[in-house]
């Protein structure tokens, strides 16, 4: 049995003449936090892209949940969850439709979905906001919502796109605590982040720059590596090499 969620090898994606992802190679663990970090340009967006199925690559091999990148883009939809850094809800449907419109999206049951739902608005003590219209939601409780949506149909991995961004401290802790449970229950996180300090919460990280894996490590052996005391240290040492910006 494969232990990795994800597992590519000469992953490269062009556009016309310019080279967006230059063959990266990684595999990423079963149960795994991993952190996916590059500047602006830096290629992460479109590397993310054909990992959920969305775009195909221009060379290389890879898989996903056991499928392959290639050919098999509808099984990988149907095995992960997606959560973007633009929020992911629909804004003019209540808590309890969103959250029935997404379960149904995924193929979970009717009467399984009605089971979730209301075990979800307990866990997330969102049980008087059930018939609130999420537009009218703080920030933070949409992201929590977003991400509870995401995994509601226990995926085998779920990428994350900077989907702290915009909120305050607090609720990122929350919403890392979160990441943590569902991490502890099997799912693999891909994620995302600007924030350095959340770099930190990874099993291990990858910097990219300028379409290229720069480092792959834990957090510690990153910063022991490269002789400071934190990631922003090392995303700064490493990102002031980029050569180009979207």
């Amino acid at each position: 049995m494969n232990e990795y969620a994800i597992e590519v090898h000469d992953l490269t994606k062009r556009f016309g003449t310019f080279t967006a992802v230059d063959h990266i190679s990684f595999q990423v663990k079963k149960g795994e936090i991993f952190g996916f970090l590059g500047a602006n340009g830096a290629g992460k967006t479109t590397a993310m892209r054909i990992l959920c199925g969305l775009s195909f690559p221009t060379e290389g091999t890879g898989t996903v949940a056991g499928y392959n990148i290639a050919t098999q883009s509808e099984q990988i939809k149907k095995s992960i969850g997606y959560m973007s850094q633009k929020f992911s809800l629909y804004d003019d449907l209540k808590v309890w439709e969103n959250i029935r419109l997404f379960g149904g999206i995924y193929g979970v049951a009717p009467k399984e979905i009605e089971r979730r739902t209301e075990e979800l608005l307990t866990t997330l003590n969102f049980t008087a906001e059930r018939d609130s219209l999420v537009k009218k939601l703080p920030l933070g409780w949409k992201q929590k919502l977003a991400f509870s949506v995401a995994i509601f149909h226990d995926p085998q991995i779920v990428f994350l796109d900077e989907p702290t961004g915009g909120v305050d401290p607090e609720t990122r802790r929350q919403f890392w605590e979160m990441i943590y449970e569902a991490s502890d229950r099997g799912i693999t996180i891909f994620v995302t982040t600007h924030y350095m300090d959340e770099a930190e919460y990874c099993d291990r990280v990858s910097i990219m720059v300028d379409g290229k894996i720069e480092a792959l490590d834990t957090p510690q052996n990153l910063k022991k590596n490269y002789q400071v005391s934190s990631m922003e240290e090392v995303f700064y040492l490493l990102a002031r090499k980029a050569t180009r910006n979207e």
